[in-house]
């Protein structure tokens, strides 16, 4: 084994988990941020605009989709700035802020999208291969001795929030 593969083996298990890290974040936010952002959508010119969105043709729809994420990545950058110049927690919560805004606002046009997406043959292929590989990923966390613990003391606490709640 040569010293690149070597690396790139000892890399691979920290890359994996900071991507099961993001990709569980992005679970655990995506169904209620997207149920906060219908009700935000309930607004009469916002659901105009989603109607709009709705009925939007699969290129339309795909530049409907991405452009947020492109949005805010000069806000991430600026956050990046912002820790670079010393301003830690500032670019930290800027950060964490865009991240929910931008999992909000993805997750609400994916619902809006997603049948005019899944209609271009390319991105209907992406979409499967991308939801089989990060149900793999979620499924080798899941599957983890430290997941497992979590849950258990997650369940405990639960259950002694439970008992004291009914004193």
């Amino acid at each position: 084994m040569s010293g690149g593969s070597r690396l790139l083996g000892w890399l691979k298990a920290p890359l994996r988990l900071v991507l099961a890290l993001v990709i569980l974040f992005e679970e655990w936010g995506w169904a209620p941020l997207q149920r906060l952002m219908a009700r935000i959508a309930r607004l009469p010119p916002l659901r105009q605009i989603e109607a709009l969105i709705a009925r939007a043709p699969p290129y339309v729809a795909l530049v409907v989709f991405f452009v947020p994420t492109l949005a805010l990545l000069p806000v991430k950058i600026g956050a990046l700035w912002l820790v670079a110049h010393g301003q830690k927690l500032l670019g930290v919560l800027v950060i964490a802020a865009a991240k929910v805004v931008g999992t909000a606002l993805m997750a609400r046009l994916f619902t809006l999208t997603q049948p005019a997406l899944m209609r271009l043959p390319w991105f209907a292929a992406l979409y499967g291969r991308w939801s089989a590989w990060k149900e793999a990923l979620l499924a080798w966390v899941r599957s983890s001795a430290v997941w497992r613990t979590m849950r258990a003391w997650r369940r405990q606490w639960r259950e002694r929030l439970r008992r004291w709640r009914a004193g």
